[in-house]
């Protein structure tokens, strides 16, 4: 089971708003700030697993060892690849002609 500290982490590795992250994971945007609430508000076992589903398809890992839980970014996604080239081509040259 994904903590709401645990999601938290994942939204802000992936610079990912709760708006964005409800429509990723196709939940209310209620739900996911139930899930994220820190008083451990209940959602169905549903919603917490396709908010855990959209974060690793994201590039998120969610870890748990005997001394707590965690969670990295593997990778980037393509698409976040994707805006970043399009970002970076569209900035003015910093060169004087």
């Amino acid at each position: 089971m994904i903590t709401s500290r645990q999601v938290r982490a994942a939204r802000a590795l992936l610079n990912w708003t709760q708006e964005r992250l409800a429509e990723e994971a196709l939940v209310a945007l209620t739900a996911l700030k139930r899930l994220e609430s820190e008083r451990g508000l209940g959602v169905h076992e549903g919603t917490s697993d396709q908010v855990r589903r959209a974060l690793e398809a994201a590039g998120i890992l969610f870890i748990e060892s005997g001394q707590g839980r965690g969670v990295m970014l593997l990778h980037e996604t393509s698409g976040d690849r994707k805006r970043q080239d399009t970002a970076r081509r569209a900035r003015p040259s910093s060169r004087s002609v």
